[in-house]
């Protein structure tokens, strides 16, 4: 029987939710690439209900004791006091998210003997060490796809939201003005902008779907270029490289995945390459912008806003310059967990579990390490190394939060 250590965000302030704004959630019948949904042999939870969180559970419990097996479920999961590390010694799989990530880096992997998978519940596994995972041969898995359009809607709101200048007219309703002119000083119609993803992928490429509408220029720069059809049906520009997407472009979205590769790609030399007054919506990962950068160009003017839910570490420590750099429409890392996209990566979760427990494959699209190697979406997606560095400061969120 195994040992499974499950990390998740904690419950709301209030408690945990005893009902809910809606009575039920819609959810598409199949993904846009054709893809079938998460289909676990049963579920035991409610669609709709709050499962990322400490009470929630992912719904795992009643699954996974009823079949001998031990679950442990915490959101203390930083500095050598915390639960996660005082119960790797015998655990055989982590699952976490990467909204409350378990950094499973090279040391974390070395306290486990034991492991054997390591789980994103989500998409997103850059918190694992994936060098440590392959020298280990531990399976690394993801709920490919589970949340990808709920992160799409996030970077397509965060758009309208910076270059209309959303955030500080709410903040003059709150505060009790009518401030017509201080609303609109940075007030700007998005319609005939150039907006360009770095990254055209599951998430990447749902966005430029969403943007067509609102008649704009669309550019995009992926490894893995796109299909000719899919070029000529949303009329998409294609750089060779970053440095060539955002020389054309007024808005940047990421949406790439985390690894050596992409780690600080967006540097001041990379910033200094745009426009100013451009605009950085980025819900992929913290780390592939530099951090002091993003503060200085928003500083400078060369940037005009920057928005996204994703930070490094995670939870950001309470002095982390993000928070109270100008002009930003930052959030918590939300995007993809929504109560709809909940549903989705707690029935993916229980999918690959039942797979491993049954010895039957793992779907390909679901698998990032494999038999010592990247694999499936990892081997599309990811390159081999780490990019953990540095996430020992998630636990000053606790210190400073305290």
């Amino acid at each position: 029987m195994a040992k499974i250590v499950c990390v998740l965000y904690d419950d709301p302030v209030d408690g945990y939710p005893k009902t809910y704004a809606r009575d039920d959630v819609a959810q598409p019948k199949i993904y846009a690439d054709g893809q079938t949904l998460p289909t676990p042999k049963a579920i035991d939870f409610k669609p709709g209900a709050l499962l990322g969180s400490v009470s929630g559970e992912l719904g795992l419990r009643k699954f996974l004791e009823s079949n001998g097996h031990t679950l442990v479920v915490t959101s203390s999961k930083d500095g050598a006091d915390s639960v996660l590390d005082r119960e790797l010694h015998d655990a055989d799989i982590v699952i976490s998210q990467p909204f409350w990530p378990a950094y499973m880096t090279k040391e974390r992997i070395a306290k486990a003997p034991n492991l054997k998978l390591i789980l994103t519940a989500g998409i997103g596994s850059d918190h694992t060490d994936l060098q440590a995972a392959i020298d280990r041969n531990i399976t690394v898995a993801e709920v490919t796809f589970c949340n990808s359009i709920s992160v799409a809607e996030h970077v397509v709101m965060m758009i309208l939201s910076l270059v209309r200048n959303y955030i500080p007219s709410y903040q003059w309703v709150v505060k009790g003005g009518w401030n017509i002119a201080d609303c609109v000083a940075r007030s700007y119609d998005l319609e005939a902008m150039q907006v360009g993803t770095v990254a055209a992928g599951r998430i990447g490429l749902a966005v430029l779907r969403r943007l067509k509408p609102f008649d704009v220029g669309l550019h995009y720069f992926d490894r893995h270029r796109l299909p000719e059809s899919v070029e000529k049906e949303l009329n998409l520009t294609f750089h060779p490289n970053v440095e060539s997407l955002v020389k054309a472009v007024d808005v940047v979205t990421i949406n790439c995945p985390l690894h050596p590769e992409t780690e600080h790609l967006f540097n001041d030399a990379m910033l200094s390459k745009m426009k100013r007054g451009s605009y950085i919506v980025n819900t992929a990962r913290g780390k592939i912008c530099d951090r002091d950068a993003i503060v200085r160009a928003l500083e400078s003017g060369r940037l005009a806003g920057y928005a996204g839910d994703v930070w490094f570490p995670q939870p950001a420590p309470a002095d982390h310059p993000w928070r109270t750099m100008p002009h930003h429409g930052m959030t918590p890392h939300i995007s993809g967990t929504s109560l709809t996209a909940q549903t989705r990566y707690a029935a993916g979760v229980r999918e690959i579990l039942e797979c491993f427990f049954e010895n039957r494959p793992i779907r390909d699209e679901y698998l990032v390490v494999n038999g010592g190697k990247l694999a499936g979406v990892g081997a599309h997606s990811y390159s081999e190394g780490d990019a953990t560095g540095g996430s020992e400061e998630a636990a000053r969120f606790k210190k400073q939060s305290a």
